[in-house]
């Protein structure tokens, strides 16, 4: 396995909010279903690190995670900010799902953006990559507290996810900066996911 991947400071800068993001929504979780500090904390990390850990290793390379005392950091951190402060997040009951919205997004474009780095200008990993670190600590975050993970069963979640990464795609294709694309997919994957949860727009299912 390779040693980490060094990435610039824009892509950490979007490791970091997507690993805040995510971790807020698996300490959201955890104090929902009555979890104690512990594990409180230790959701939050699962949550905000596993995306980008199973993303990496599927590149063969050692998970920045691991080298970066950081994520565990802002994960431990956010998890005893939550169990603080959600007392007063009570009335907000679906601030979860806009934390989550946002690190989607982002975590859909600095998981293209490192499969970029590693594999150039390649549409199938750079969905790969994103999308893996999308849903990675979603469905782990579903899964531990006993419910069936969201890109599953609600609005469109991977939909969003893989829009995003798309027009990341493309406009890196067409000659635009990578930061500039970086913000385009992260308004779209986020833009498409609230307006998603806002209008309540899902995908086909089998009738009943």
């Amino acid at each position: 396995m390779d040693l980490p991947l060094h990435v610039d400071g824009f892509i950490s800068a979007l490791e970091y909010l997507g690993t805040v993001a995510f971790a807020i929504t698996g300490a959201t979780k955890a104090v929902y279903h009555r979890a104690d500090v512990f594990g409180i904390v230790v959701l939050a990390t699962v949550v905000g690190v596993a995306g980008g850990i199973t993303r990496d290793i599927a590149f063969g390379q050692l998970p920045i995670a691991f080298a970066d005392p950081l994520y565990l950091t802002l994960t431990v951190a956010s998890g005893v900010a939550i169990f603080f402060l959600y007392p007063r997040m009570r009335g907000l009951s679906g601030a979860w799902l806009a934390f989550d919205a946002v690190g989607l997004g982002v975590f859909s474009i600095s998981g293209a953006s490192i499969a970029y780095q590693l594999v150039g200008l390649d549409l199938l990993p750079m969905l790969f990559g994103g999308f893996l670190t999308a849903i990675g600590g979603g469905i782990l975050r579903d899964v531990f507290v006993r419910e069936m993970p969201i890109v599953f069963v609600k609005e469109v979640y991977a939909v969003a996810s893989v829009a995003g990464i798309a027009i990341f795609y493309a406009l890196l294709a067409a000659g635009l900066g990578a930061e500039a694309a970086s913000l385009a997919g992260i308004a779209a994957a986020t833009g498409i996911r609230v307006m998603a949860i806002k209008f309540k727009w899902n995908l086909p299912r089998p009738k009943p």
